[in-house]
């Protein structure tokens, strides 16, 4: 996408694993070893976080899990899993962002456009409680992630790590088969990170935007409430996410306009096909 209907990566992914791309799993059961299918999700996003500007939009977003015995998609996200104990479990973790197009935003006029960045890194995963039942689980969820613009010529703009809580329930009374999933976590970065997205070098310095140089350290907090449910032949999910950042290190960056913004979306997939191998899948 470009304009305002961008590219939208991050939007998407952030759609689809904060909402859960599978069913209620309450116990290790025989699951399709991979499922597909297609729908489509209307969004609204800001520009960037601490941009006063909000992007809305319909577009088509991909249904896909798998559960193998290293790759794994699921509502958890797309992940490489290197070792999964009873209470640990340790993957590689990845994250996209979309571009950003500097003559759409008012607070970037006339500075270089924001390359869409890939993000990659180590996550543990730290079960701290789970039912017997295993339909209800808190975790202490840590990635943390390199990341990279992706352009002809990458390059490398720093790390980001996001510890964050997250309680799922699959049990909720009177609502058979939806799953509620809430996170909640600050947000960290170095300075190359923050720079990227918050400093205001001397030569695009404006009267009203003055030159900026953004620090490393905290980048605000983040929640998110979901919920989703798996029918027979469909997915459906809706998803609410708000972000403060208030004390972040750049929040008296000018190109820091919303403190406090609210991000949310929903969508709907149809199931078209699924692997006739079944696997065990514990949640």
């Amino acid at each position: 996408m470009s304009g305002k209907i961008q590219f939208a990566r991050r939007m998407v992914a952030g759609l689809l694993v904060g909402m859960g791309m599978a069913g209620a799993i309450q116990a290790a059961e025989d699951k399709p070893l991979w499922e597909i299918g297609a729908g489509a999700a209307a969004l609204s996003f800001p520009a960037y976080r601490g941009s006063d500007q909000t992007n809305n939009f319909v577009m088509p977003v991909p249904y896909f899990t798998y559960h193998g015995d290293f790759l794994k998609a699921d509502r958890h996200g797309v992940r490489g899993q290197i070792f999964d104990t009873d209470r640990l479990d340790l993957t590689v973790s990845a994250a996209l962002s979309p571009p950003a197009s500097s003559k759409d935003i008012n607070a970037r006029s006339g500075m270089p456009d924001l390359d869409p960045t890939f993000e990659i890194g180590p996550q543990l995963d730290v079960t701290l409680w789970r039912s017997d039942s295993r339909a209800r689980f808190v975790k202490l969820l840590m990635p943390l992630r390199a990341a990279f613009t992706v352009d002809s010529s990458p390059k490398d703009i720093g790390w980001v790590f996001h510890p964050k809580l997250n309680m799922d329930i699959t049990d909720l009374p009177g609502l058979n088969g939806w799953n509620l999933g809430l996170l909640a976590g600050p947000l960290f970065g170095d300075k190359r990170q923050h720079a990227y997205f918050y400093s205001v070098a001397p030569q695009y310095a404006t009267a009203a935007r003055p030159a900026y140089e953004a620090k490393a350290g905290y980048a605000g907090m983040q929640y998110l409430a979901s919920v989703s449910k798996r029918f027979p032949s469909f997915w459906v999910g809706a998803f609410l996410r708000y972000d403060n950042l208030s004390g972040s290190t750049f929040e008296d960056s000018p190109l820091v306009r919303d403190k406090n913004y609210v991000a949310g979306g929903i969508a709907i997939s149809w199931i078209l096909g699924e692997s006739s191998t079944r696997v065990k899948v514990d949640d």
